[in-house]
């Protein structure tokens, strides 16, 4: 079992909310368009301070817990391009100003933050007491692993969002993004601008990402501190990571099938887990190398086939894939 004195984890805390600050310092209180230069320095900056801590902390703590660290740190990696899907779909359908998309994508990393710090105390609380939760999760990987894939070719459809829906049908929204502001006074009266819904709409997708993905980071390792410096360091690049790939997005047209082979597998070394240390001994695990592995393997397959997808068929276009899908009514509205 990993130790971790509180001195070790607030200086882990302290320095992702300095990285934090300083990405909300760049995405907030400095709004411009970034530019591919400026987005790849800041994605090899991050991904370098990711990797230099994965091989500092193996060496305190051994290459065991490292290598959960780096399965973990690359499960969220992955699942954390889909978030950019989703993301780009919500930016798009509202059509937020490229010098306010910073600004979102930042808040959208806080909210995302802040939702996993709560699920991975929740998840590490209820494996340590109940060991079928490792079941429970299992299947709920596998769920939706299935579901994911079924519905591969299709995006989720942000106005069918039922917070988005509320919001507009009680708030005075306006009509236009007012200097980047969430509330501001129009004609005398308090309204919402578009921003504010945005936020919404990305909190939202954030909390159904924060579902999937810390059942997933559990299937590779069930240390609370490597869930979460996996999932710190996986999201703060992000908003760099955004600018970078969003022109190569459309291109990854199998991303959706990959993810759902990596959840599945997730799910069912979880239910083998739980096979093994409460039901026999002689139930075979699936050890963090294979894990590893398996996983890398699947998100080079998976990138190698979309790029030669795409040059065969430069009409073919990646989808971020969804859970369900979409509403008649839906449909009806968009035709």
């Amino acid at each position: 079992m990993l130790e971790v004195t509180a001195l070790g984890w607030t200086l882990t805390i302290g320095v992702i909310v300095a990285l934090l600050a300083l990405d909300l310092t760049l995405g907030v209180l400095r709004p411009h368009a970034v530019g591919f230069r400026e987005a790849t320095a800041w994605s090899v900056f991050y991904i370098g301070i990711a990797v230099a801590f994965g091989v500092v902390f193996g060496q305190i703590a051994g290459w065991n817990f490292g290598a959960e660290y780096f399965a973990g740190y690359i499960v969220e990696k992955s699942l954390s391009v889909d978030n950019l899907f989703v993301f780009v779909i919500i930016m798009s359908t509202f059509a937020v100003p490229e010098k306010y998309q910073q600004e979102v994508l930042t808040f959208g990393i806080i909210i995302a933050l802040i939702l996993r710090v709560i699920f991975i105390a929740l998840g590490a609380t209820l494996l340590s007491l109940f060991s079928f939760m490792f079941l429970v999760f299992g299947l709920l990987l596998i769920f939706t692993a299935v579901q994911l894939f079924r519905h591969r070719d299709e995006d989720p459809d942000v106005e069918d969002n039922a917070l988005v829906k509320v919001s507009r049908r009680i708030l005075p929204v306006s009509d236009d993004y007012i200097g980047g502001k969430m509330i501001t006074k129009v004609d005398g009266r308090r309204v919402v601008t578009p921003m504010f819904i945005v936020l919404i709409a990305i909190g939202s997708s954030d909390l159904l990402f924060a579902l999937d993905s810390i059942p997933a980071v559990f299937g590779v390792t069930d240390e609370a501190y490597i869930v979460f410096v996996a999932n710190a360091f996986a999201l703060l690049g992000l908003r760099a990571l955004f600018f970078l790939v969003k022109g190569l997005l459309d291109r990854l047209v199998y991303l959706s099938a990959g993810l759902a082979i990596i959840l599945a597998f997730i799910g069912a070394k979880l239910v083998l887990h739980w096979a093994h240390e409460d039901i026999s001994k002689s139930v075979p695990e699936i050890s963090t190398a294979v894990s590893l592995i398996v996983i890398l393997v699947v998100l080079t397959l998976t990138t190698v086939l979309s790029l030669r997808k795409s040059r065969q068929d430069p009409a073919a276009k990646a989808h971020a894939g969804s859970l369900r899908a979409k509403s008649r009514d839906s449909d009806r509205q968009k035709r």
